[in-house]
């Protein structure tokens, strides 16, 4: 299958070899072989292009095995693969629900790919038979964003499966904010579902979106296919280390992760009794989404209060809407009280 979608000089391609990967399997300590300075160790050294030790802790922690799993920077890298492996400029095509996260439409417009949106319904579920009814067989990608940016919900596991039964291409299922609910994630099932790509990230629930580090997870031949394009050393040291660090201390990820959830579970019922507030839109995120009367107005007065959440009013189906993040205890109350004392203007 992957033969069909994969461009034909992807295929071809020889990729960069990196000095390390020449003497794999040895024992060595003294290296001559990359042109590096000798001095200031650990940091003189390029870092493990496959960051074969992370991938060996994080194959414990997410239950998927390391060579089905590429690390890069941020979910962007990985979500910019996608297209420069599986989709040629100005010929095929990539579609996704409206509104999602934005860098599949900037990726595609970098990448020169049409990018055909499909609305959701006005609940924010989705239409799975509508997406699959946009694409043809120039269609090589279709983006699905579970729990969805901006609108926070799941979506639902049945009509995810119908669409990667029905569709021959590669199925991105990003799972960028799944940490914080307890559905099955679909890294789980990538035995079931070949043309299957999952993506995760350290920005959310391990609380380092200043480490750059996105995770994918997919088949081992798909995952070859990442490797070979990818730049050589593309996760630096420093971000493997603070990973590492990460992972060697779940007691306190787990906190963080408990406290956010109580927060959201406080913070929605108190922003739905606000005035001002039409909606609040269930969320299995970190973020909700709330209409208000408003929004534009709104959202400037809570910058005069040195309070930032995003306006997403300009996004389709999201007129009016603000969408929030789930601070900390005392953020929350902060915003809370602002938005109590908002008298319009």
């Amino acid at each position: 299958m992957l033969d069909n979608l994969v461009r034909k000089n992807i295929l071809a391609l020889k990729p960069y070899s990196c000095a390390r990967d020449e003497f794999k399997g040895r024992n060595a300590n003294i290296f001559l072989d990359a042109n590096e300075n000798p001095y200031n160790g650990p940091y003189n050294r390029y870092p493990d292009p496959l960051q074969e030790e992370l991938k060996a802790r994080l194959a414990v922690v997410k239950g998927v095995p390391a060579s089905r799993m590429f690390l890069g920077n941020g979910s962007d890298e990985p979500i910019d693969l996608v297209y420069r492996i599986f989709c040629e400029p100005r010929i095929d095509n990539v579609v996704a629900m409206a509104p999602t996260y934005g860098m599949y439409r900037v990726a595609a417009d970098i990448n020169d790919v049409e990018y055909r949106a499909v609305p959701l319904r006005e609940d924010f579920s989705l239409d799975a038979d509508a997406l699959l009814a946009a694409t043809d067989s120039h269609t090589k990608v279709i983006w699905l964003c579970s729990p969805n940016n901006p609108t926070g919900n799941a979506l639902e596991r049945a009509a995810i499966e119908h669409i990667l039964q029905e569709f021959q291409g590669i199925v991105v299922v990003d799972e960028a904010y799944s940490d914080f609910n307890d559905f099955r994630p679909f890294r789980l099932d990538l035995d079931r579902f070949p043309n299957l790509v999952v993506l995760n990230t350290f920005s959310k629930l391990w609380a380092s979106a200043a480490i750059r580090l996105g995770m994918a997870f997919a088949s081992e031949e798909i995952i070859a296919l990442f490797n070979k394009v990818k730049y050589p050393y593309n996760v630096n040291l420093l971000t493997q280390q603070q990973a590492m660090n990460l992972l060697n201390d779940l007691q306190h990820v787990n906190l963080w992760r408990a406290t956010v959830l109580r927060e959201r579970s406080h913070l929605l019922p108190a922003i739905a009794e606000l005035p001002i507030c039409r909606a609040v839109y269930p969320t299995d995120a970190n973020f909700v989404l709330a209409r208000i009367i408003d929004a534009e107005r709104v959202y400037h007065y809570l910058i005069d209060c040195g309070i930032v959440v995003r306006n997403r009013s300009r996004v389709e189906l999201c007129d009016n809407c603000l969408r929030i993040t789930i601070g900390t205890p005392e953020e929350n109350n902060a915003l809370l009280g602002a938005l109590r004392q908002y008298r319009g203007r």
